[in-house]
């Protein structure tokens, strides 16, 4: 068993503030300093002598000047680390929060997504709504017609314009053949049967792009 030495005496007449005992110092006055070399702060710690730099270099920790050289005091390096710890869990259990609520943000995003697109193709199945890809479709569709009405007026009205003795005469046979270009074309509708080809169609590809996935 080592021999018990007394390392100082505090305020009281021969009061010891510490006692070296086998290898081991006791405290006996609370809130005596104690100053640590960065090799006790490691042992302390459990961290490597450059994580104990590191927090120095962040202003973490900091060492003292005393007759012994520059020595870290236990006591305000021990709040100053377990302080960094709780701020570093603070800010992990923001950032994991924060996200959740991403996650739980993107979560209402897609059902809200997936709710309008049931909607829309609930609308669209029972011929309520068109998209616009057939919308186009059908209106390139009436272009079609139209031009294919302007060009057959040259052959309809050849015969009929060249027997005409006036020219107010082949005016007004050319202005009767277009009244009844527009009267054919007023009365033109998108066939459904087309529409509803179109639309299975593209539901078959939505279905197996859906599988493939």
């Amino acid at each position: 068993m080592g021999v018990a030495k007394n390392a100082t005496t505090g305020g009281g007449a021969g009061k010891p503030v510490a006692e070296i005992r086998d290898g081991a110092v006791y405290i006996l006055q609370a809130g005596t300093k104690v100053y640590l070399k960065t090799a006790d702060m490691c042992a302390m710690t459990g961290k490597s002598n450059q994580w104990i730099g590191q927090l120095a270099s962040q202003g973490v920790l900091f060492k003292m000047q005393t007759a012994h050289g520059n020595l870290y005091e236990m006591h305000d390096a021990v709040k100053a680390y377990i302080g960094n710890l709780e701020e570093r869990q603070a800010s992990e259990d923001d950032k994991e929060a924060d996200l959740k609520k991403k996650q739980l943000t993107a979560e209402v995003s897609m059902k809200q997504s997936k709710a309008l697109i049931a909607s829309l193709d609930a609308k669209e199945r029972q011929d309520k709504m068109h998209r616009s890809e057939d919308v186009a479709a059908m209106t390139e569709d009436l272009i079609y017609a139209i031009r294919g009405a302007l060009l057959a007026l040259p052959g309809r009205l050849a015969v009929d314009v060249l027997d005409a003795e006036t020219a107010a005469e082949a005016s007004e046979i050319i202005r009767k053949e277009v009244y009844q270009v527009m009267e054919e074309l007023s009365g033109y509708e998108y066939d459904p049967a087309k529409y509803e080809e179109r639309m299975r169609d593209r539901l078959n590809l939505a279905s197996a792009a859906g599988e493939d996935e």
